[in-house]
């Protein structure tokens, strides 16, 4: 009968060494931070990580209908609210370095996410037709001027608020606002009126969506120059035009 040992053999080159015994308390908690600040640091950054895998489910979800489009767009647009806040902290920002790097660290593979960062806005704000995604639209932009998303037509009151949003934005290019914190919330007021009154597309729709992920790349205080801010007058102006062809 074999005699077998109680524990595995150690091999006859090693000698224990009492000095490089472990001196790690496997009872104590492992800080990842030594400060408050570093704490705040990683919370903030486990936050990002969060909230950008969220952002693609989210598009996922959204792409293969479901998920209500009202949720979607209050989800999406508190995400992209939470993740410029973010972002917008110093101390995050340097940390942070940017979304491909940040990417590229943790091996992220989000492309609706990023494109949705890009643009800065939920897809139901950016398309014509947000209530007609995943080929339901059928169409539809050949229909009656009358027709607007889910078969409504515009209210006096939502042609109104969208005419003077035109007009605000316009008003606050001429009064020399020209930092992305300035104009980039009034812009995003006149896609969002404008997609109460209509679900058409119209001539130079599609420029308030390209100032709008231009503005969304800039940094918070950076600002055009005159040359970009009298080209976004005219393009928000033709767009105006555009817009009120759709109600004659």
């Amino acid at each position: 009968m074999i005699n077998r040992q109680p524990y595995a053999p150690t091999p006859h080159s090693y000698v224990p060494n009492s000095t490089l015994s472990a001196t790690i308390n496997l009872d104590e908690e492992v800080k990842l931070a030594d400060t408050r600040a570093e704490r705040d640091l990683q919370d903030s950054l486990a936050e990002i990580f969060s909230i950008i895998v969220t952002l693609d489910e989210l598009e996922k979800a959204f792409l293969k209908d479901a998920i209500p489009e009202a949720d979607y767009t209050e989800i999406c647009e508190r995400s992209l609210k939470q993740y410029k806040s973010l972002v917008a902290d110093e101390a995050v920002a340097r940390a942070f370095v940017g979304l491909e790097e940040f990417k590229a660290e943790w091996d992220l593979e989000v492309p609706r996410a990023t494109e949705r960062i890009r643009v800065g806005m939920p897809s139901t704000a950016v398309n014509a037709s947000a209530g007609h995604h995943g080929g339901g639209s059928g169409g539809g932009g050949n229909g009656s001027k009358s027709e607007n998303s889910g078969g409504k037509n515009p209210s006096g009151q939502l042609i109104l608020e969208a005419t003077q949003d035109f007009i605000t934005f316009l008003d606050a290019l001429r009064l020399g606002l020209l930092a992305k914190d300035q104009l980039h919330p009034l812009l995003t007021d006149v896609i969002q009126s404008v997609n109460k009154v209509t679900d058409r597309d119209f001539e130079n729709r599609g420029k308030i969506v390209q100032w709008l992920i231009t503005l969304n790349q800039m940094k918070a205080t950076e600002e055009l120059s005159e040359d970009q801010a009298r080209e976004l007058e005219l393009d928000i102006n033709s767009a105006y035009q555009g817009f009120k062809s759709t109600l004659s």
